[in-house]
């Protein structure tokens, strides 16, 4: 810092005062600049080829490739002087790049042991089985995202105050640490999942690093590029985590429901309204505690709830246990159906599922269900087959068993028009592919 600014001091007395004093052919500037930078990089020289602290390597490299040539060299006063005089830089090449792998090196290393760290500190909280802070109503962790997020960032800047080469490099070299650190942050969470379900705050755990998952997901969308490989495995490592964590918090509440579900086949859909409203009951109380995430999880799982209730509906409309000879009954399963359909959308759009493909599958099953003419219920089997391509001759064939007065001849007709009108459709969200047919 001394040479330097003696350096700049000196140079610009130079300009202003004596440049003027000499005859223009003693270049007399050029002599004076020549031999500062000459003493100047002989002491870096020296410095370079001493034992260095990773500090003194960072401070080393910011002269080399920043202060002198920029804030020395571009300075208004001397830049047009110093433009005439090659000077060069201030260290050799070969030995700048030696200083510059020392220093990648270290601080690719002080970045990953950070990071490690960081991980042990937050599984250590997790064992203290506490309540995990709240932030606007949700549980939440946040400062290992903000830790690792603004380690990775602040390495990158540093590098790239150096240069835009060593920024590159050290991005280069840091790419993978994210997608590392999320695959060892997943495989903990796994564990923690798996051995500590008798924990006080077990639930609340979860939830809170569920909603960790958010900040490494904003930080990847917004600053990765689209065909990143490792944007593609951060992204599906926190779709693990997350999925992960849904699967557990739901796990009680779907084998609650199992059972009242069973009972619409058992009444052969007498008492449905009845059943339906136990069932919203049952899912209203354990929806709440599920407020405690941030929104987008909260809408994730209360979709995922949605599919659920439709699906296992669907079930046991496809279960073989009713069978219905006349069109009246068929007219009053229809309307069974309908309604319990209505009551279903009504309660899972109150508490904020936006996955509205879901709720033309009962209503368009009932329809089916009501129709009496071939033709109408063909086009409706088309409808449904479009909107739901996932949809099988075997699902179909399982709930036309309902129908009871349809003759075989018919059966086969409808049954060949969801083949066809299926065999080029694209996959859309999964709906009847996840229901197994006995």
């Amino acid at each position: 810092l001394h040479m330097g600014k003696t350096m700049k001091e000196d140079l610009t007395v130079v300009v202003k005062y004596m440049k003027q004093l000499y005859p223009p052919e003693f270049n007399v500037f050029s002599t004076y600049a020549e031999l500062y930078h000459n003493y100047f990089a002989s002491q870096a020289k020296k410095s370079a080829e001493s034992h260095l602290e990773d500090k003194d390597i960072y401070l080393l490299l910011s002269w080399v490739h920043n202060i002198y040539p920029k804030d020395m060299r571009k300075d208004h006063v001397l830049a047009e002087e110093l433009e005439k005089v090659k000077l060069g830089s201030l260290l050799p090449s070969s030995l700048c790049k030696e200083l510059e792998r020392k220093y990648l090196d270290s601080e690719e290393a002080t970045i990953k042991n950070s990071l490690s760290k960081c991980l042990d500190k937050e599984i250590q909280r997790w064992k203290e089985d506490k309540e995990p802070e709240k932030l606007n109503g949700h549980f939440q962790s946040e400062l290992l995202a903000i830790f690792v997020i603004q380690s990775i960032y602040s390495g990158q800047k540093r590098a790239k105050d150096i240069s835009s080469s060593v920024g590159e490099e050290l991005s280069h070299r840091l790419s993978k640490e994210l997608p590392a650190f999320l695959k060892s942050y997943k495989d903990a969470f796994e564990d923690f999942k798996e051995k500590s379900k008798k924990h006080r705050y077990y639930k609340p755990i979860l939830i809170a690093n569920i909603n960790n998952c958010w900040n490494f997901r904003d930080y990847a969308e917004k600053n990765m590029a689209e065909k990143d490989d490792n944007k593609a495995s951060i992204l599906s490592t926190l779709g693990d985590i997350e999925n992960s964590g849904f699967d557990v918090l739901l796990q009680q509440l779907f084998v609650h429901l199992k059972p009242i579900y069973k009972k619409f086949t058992e009444n052969k859909w007498d008492s449905s309204n009845e059943i339906m409203n136990e069932i919203i009951n049952t899912t209203s109380k354990h929806i709440s505690d599920f407020r405690t995430l941030k929104d987008p999880f909260y809408h994730a799982i209360v979709e995922k709830i949605h599919a659920r209730l439709i699906k296992e509906y669907i079930v046991r409309l496809l279960k073989r246990k009713v069978s219905l000879k006349t069109p009246a009954q068929q007219q009053n399963l229809a309307q069974h159906i309908s309604k319990n359909a209505a009551d279903l959308e009504a309660f899972c759009i109150s508490n904020g599922s936006q996955a509205t493909w879901l709720n033309s599958a009962l209503p368009k099953l009932a329809e089916i269900i009501r129709l009496q003419d071939l033709g109408a219920i063909k086009i409706e089997v088309a409808t449904l087959a479009t909107t739901y391509p996932d949809i099988r001759k075997r699902h179909l064939e399982a709930f036309l068993y309902i129908k009871a007065n349809l003759s075989r001849g018919e059966l086969k007709s409808i049954l060949g028009y969801l083949a066809d009108s299926t065999a080029s459709m694209p996959p859309g969200a999964p709906l009847f592919s996840n229901i197994n047919v006995s």
